[in-house]
């Protein structure tokens, strides 16, 4: 499929690139308010959204947040000794080490995820146009 792009293809690339970027600067500031890095910020919304019952293994988070498996390791290090996320053995697999959000961790994800929800939702109709045409 090697469709040649229309000049409005490149405007929507441009426009969804830029809206991302703002985004993500967005969210780094917000999580600085609350005291945490974007990558904590990452971290505990990973941990917080996993789907398992269990809790998130590091191979887990290092999915997520696309790093290698020792960058997720000392992400989380970082994560346990400022007291936001716990470690615990997979009750099925001992092997496996689970992670959990300390009262803190979820206290702050709690709190930015809300602003992150009511921001997207403010851009939602910025970004629908986006989308328009694409099919």
């Amino acid at each position: 499929m090697s469709e040649d792009l229309s000049d409005e293809d490149y405007a929507r690339l441009l426009d969804f690139r830029t809206g991302l970027r703002r985004f993500l600067r967005w969210s780094e500031q917000q999580a600085a308010t609350v005291g945490l890095s974007a990558a904590h910020h990452q971290l505990l919304l990973a941990i917080r959204g996993h789907r398992g019952t269990h809790g998130p293994a590091i191979s887990d988070v290092a999915g997520y947040l696309c790093l290698r498996h020792h960058s997720a390791v000392g992400l989380v290090d970082r994560a346990v000794a400022a007291g936001l996320v716990t470690r615990h053995s997979d009750p099925d697999d001992q092997r496996v080490v689970r992670l959990k959000l300390t009262d803190e961790g979820a206290r702050r994800i709690a709190a930015l995820s809300r602003l992150h929800r009511d921001e997207f939702l403010r851009l939602r109709p910025r970004l629908e146009p986006i989308w328009d045409g694409l099919d």
